[in-house]
């Protein structure tokens, strides 16, 4: 009789030195919500019951996790991430997507730029990997299926289908009953997919199986969000030793301002705001931002603008890195100076040069400007707004001029006039007679039924605006509030602004 064999009992627990998860409740049990590689290599895996782990390795260290941290910490990141790309999105809980078009020359290259990242991460802590890819899709596959830890994979551009075949139908970004469902038919790589028929895969498995195949193969858009927009117009300054001096932080604002101010006026635009942000050795960014009443490029003015503001921040240990946006870019055509050096130009320009110091000093909210607003009816007409704001396009009906200064309220006045219809001969103003010497008018405005009534005047107003001049070339804008068959509110006279 044949030997039988050893018998074969259950499989001994593993001791588990090293390994650490996280938990979580979830429906009422007790989960693995995150793992090291230790944890991991040991066959445990995210969602598992904390029971089952605990039996199959009981040397398993837990904690409990702390989502809502775990997200804050990430956005931290993302942030920090700035000084290497202006376009940079928090994907899930556990990954960074950046943007690197147009920024990686200036680490010499994409290799570079990621071994620096790599370096900065590992020495906070960060255990990252890293991979490079046309799209969005193909970055994710390779990152999280491809790359080791601590190691950067560069796919060359419009390469990304080769690598992508022998990787797991996972590394699609599918949700778990799809591919558990492809797994079940034998699918489990993705080369397998790409030479099915593709009204099939759409019809068996629904559209989100082929539209992310394209996504990651380049032939499908993906929108990202990113965490703040991203601007083009972007320029970095790294410091071989880091700086520390309020000196130094004023000059290098003047270096970088210089340069990027230099690239708006090669491409013709000027920008309204600007934000300058130092990056300090132990991760931490300071932004400070500015804005101009008119859009500008002076590498001057931005320097003098942001100087006084310079000096609350900490530079700690040092300041590694200085990163300059520009925002609300728009095209900014040359303007030649006057040849006369007219005391209007001169003045124009001290006004905006004075209300950008000040906005900046005080705050945008403690100067303002009168910005216009689509309303017949003059007290609705216009509403303060931030100085250094854009104003809008459209402006008064040039046919129809308003005062320069319109009252608060309208003020009542006593007025002769030939006819009821006709505009007034004289009128009397704060004690003072005022003859009339050229009228234009009327100009009818009636109340704006859909909103509740203005003023003083009362509901269902219908006014009859006049320009008038006096004997002294006064100009003044009156209007007759009512009307001449309205018997129980006969019309009154009122003065609502002056002209310059």
């Amino acid at each position: 009789m044949p030997h039988p064999g050893p018998l074969r009992g259950p499989v001994p627990p593993h001791k588990g030195e090293g390994a650490l998860a996280l938990l979580i409740t979830d429906r009422g049990a007790r989960r693995l919500y995150a793992l090291n590689a230790e944890a991991r290599a040991l066959g445990l895996f995210a969602g598992q019951k904390a029971t089952d782990a605990a039996a199959l390795v009981p040397g398993l260290v837990t904690h409990e996790a702390d989502p809502a941290a775990d997200a804050a910490a990430l956005e931290a990141l993302c942030d920090w991430c700035v000084r290497f790309s202006p376009a940079v999105a928090v994907d899930g809980r556990d990954g960074l997507l950046m943007d690197i078009t147009g920024v990686s020359h200036l680490w010499s290259g994409e290799q570079a730029m990621a071994d620096d990242l790599l370096q900065r991460l590992a020495a906070n802590g960060i255990p990252a990997r890293i991979a490079l890819a046309d799209t969005a899709g193909a970055a994710w596959a390779l990152a999280r299926f491809a790359a080791a830890d601590g190691q950067a994979l560069i796919c060359p551009p419009g390469a990304q289908a080769e690598p992508l075949s022998s990787l797991p139908v996972a590394a699609l970004r599918l949700d778990e009953a799809a591919a558990a469902q492809l797994a079940r038919l034998g699918l489990t790589r993705i080369d397998r997919l790409v030479g099915l028929p593709r009204a099939q895969l759409t019809r068996r498995f629904g559209p989100q199986v082929v539209l992310r195949l394209d996504q990651a193969l380049g032939r499908a858009r993906e929108a990202l969000t990113f965490r703040r927009a991203p601007s083009p117009w972007i320029d970095r300054l790294a410091f071989a030793e880091p700086i520390s001096q309020l000196d130094d932080l004023v000059r290098v604002a003047g270096d970088i301002a210089g340069r990027l101010c230099e690239r708006l006026r090669a491409e013709g635009r000027g920008a309204r705001r600007f934000e300058l942000t130092y990056h300090r050795l132990d991760g931490r960014a300071f932004p400070v931002q500015v804005g101009l009443s008119v859009a500008g490029r002076d590498a001057l003015v931005l320097t003098r603008l942001f100087a006084p503001r310079l000096e609350s921040i900490d530079p700690g240990f040092g300041i590694e890195v200085v990163t300059l946006a520009a925002e609300d870019v728009e095209v900014l055509s040359a303007a030649q100076g006057r040849l006369d050096n007219s005391r209007a130009a001169m003045a124009e320009e001290g006004v905006s040069a004075l209300v950008d110091r000040l906005a900046n000093r005080l705050g945008e909210d403690a100067v303002w400007r009168a910005e216009v607003v689509e309303s017949h009816v003059p007290e609705r007409a216009s509403r303060p707004a931030p100085a250094i704001s854009a104003p809008r396009a459209d402006g008064w009906d040039p046919d129809r001029p308003r005062p320069l200064r319109l009252l608060a309220h309208p003020e009542a006045i006593t007025v002769m006039a030939k006819l009821p219809d006709d505009p007034p001969l004289l009128f009397t103003w704060r004690g003072q007679r005022r003859r009339v010497r050229l009228a234009e008018g009327p100009e009818r405005i009636a109340e704006e039924w859909w909103r509740k009534p203005v003023g003083d005047i009362g509901p269902g107003f219908v006014r009859d605006y006049y320009q008038v001049e006096d004997e002294a070339g006064g100009r003044f804008w009156i209007f007759r509030a009512g009307l001449y068959d309205d018997a129980d509110n006969p019309p009154r006279w009122w003065l609502h602004g002056v002209f310059a």
